[in-house]
């Protein structure tokens, strides 16, 4: 069944009461205004965990939060950027409080490589905390 790019196509879809009560309270807790967008979503969400598990193309943002006292830290973690370069997009430097500072590192590139960077930066003795976020990287 092929459609147009962009053409909206309607279908059903039959689910148990109980489930359809728990997702409608999902969505409102999610703030959506409508079931369609929130499958729409909830689809899309699983193409981008499989194309992160493939090593298909992802952009997403690292954050990181480390003691800015101990310079070796800094040293390294700027150090592992210039080695990933050509995937950073850009990066943000946040002075958090006296001690603290956070880096949100923005990236592209093929899953198994953003995630060896996020691995990579958060192994970095004196990071107190790393996530990685991934979405779609376009297209």
């Amino acid at each position: 069944m092929t459609q147009p790019r962009n053409k909206l196509s309607r279908f059903g879809v039959s689910l148990e009461g109980e489930l359809l009560r728990k997702f409608d309270a999902f969505i409102g807790a999610e703030g959506y205004s409508n079931r369609s967008k929130a499958i729409a979503d909830l689809i899309r969400k699983e193409f981008v965990a499989d194309a992160f598990a493939k090593g298909g193309a992802v952009a997403g943002a690292v954050t990181v939060v480390y003691g800015r006292r101990k310079r070796e830290v800094v040293t390294r973690l700027l150090a592992i950027r210039h080695d990933y370069g050509a995937m950073i997009i850009s990066a943000l430097h946040v002075q958090l409080d006296r001690d603290d500072c956070m880096e949100i590192i923005a990236v592209r590139g093929p899953g198994a490589r953003v995630k060896a960077l996020a691995d990579l930066l958060k192994s970095v003795k004196g990071v107190k905390h790393a996530t990685l976020s991934v979405t779609s990287a376009g297209g």
